[in-house]
């Protein structure tokens, strides 16, 4: 870890401007979403926009093509934490909602399936790097970037288990800085995870009280 570290301040000095910017907007992104600020998406429009130059250049094709997707998300994402927003009563916390295990479990299989058959695409079809590990990243994070627009608690746990394996992948193809910016990703996804989980079991308290009260 340390000598991660060590790497990420040398190469700061030597660093393309374009994936510091993409890195920073990007912390900036995720910081932000995590505290449920609407800011977080133009933060991520930006960065998004930065990245998929930023991989598509190191032959990442598939962390490319899922950039690309986060702009669109970006848009949808603004757009529908407002209209939320406009929605939810004055008093309201941010709003927070929750899917049973259950759900998750067929989510999580059909999700692996269609990332071992684009996988076995992009190794055999395209010279893209590391092809069922980048698969895997870009598939489960389109996933769970539709969970963020959605806020959906668990969006967290796919976060710590995507930033986990993309570790390896940006370490593996010398982007250092992109790799630790994971690593401080991890930290920030166990924050969000129980921010969120605090703000979800408080409102539900609300709602709980606000229907005692109505129905005495």
């Amino acid at each position: 870890m340390t000598e991660l570290f060590t790497s990420f301040t040398a190469y700061l000095t030597t660093l393309p401007w374009l994936e510091l910017m993409a890195m920073l907007l990007a912390l900036a992104y995720v910081i932000l979403a995590a505290l449920g600020s609407i800011w977080c998406w133009p933060a991520a429009f930006i960065s998004t926009a930065l990245y998929t130059v930023v991989f598509y250049d190191v032959l990442l094709l598939m962390d490319s093509a899922l950039n690309a997707y986060y702009l669109v998300m970006a848009v949808y994402g603004y757009w529908l934490w407002q209209k939320k927003s406009a929605d939810e009563p004055v008093d309201s916390l941010f709003s927070v909602i929750t899917h049973p295990i259950l759900w998750h479990v067929k989510i999580g299989i059909g999700l692996t399936l269609i990332s071992s058959a684009l996988g076995y695409v992009m190794a055999n079809y395209t010279s893209a790097s590391f092809p069922y590990l980048d698969t895997f990243t870009t598939v489960f994070a389109i996933f769970a970037t539709y969970l963020v627009t959605q806020k959906v608690l668990e969006n967290w746990l796919y976060w710590l288990i995507i930033d986990a394996v993309s570790i390896y992948l940006y370490i593996e193809k010398g982007l250092m800085p992109t790799a630790v910016l994971f690593i401080i990703y991890l930290v920030i996804a166990s924050y969000g995870y129980f921010k969120w989980l605090a703000i979800y079991k408080n409102n539900q308290q609300k709602q709980t009280l606000f229907a005692q009260t109505a129905a005495g």
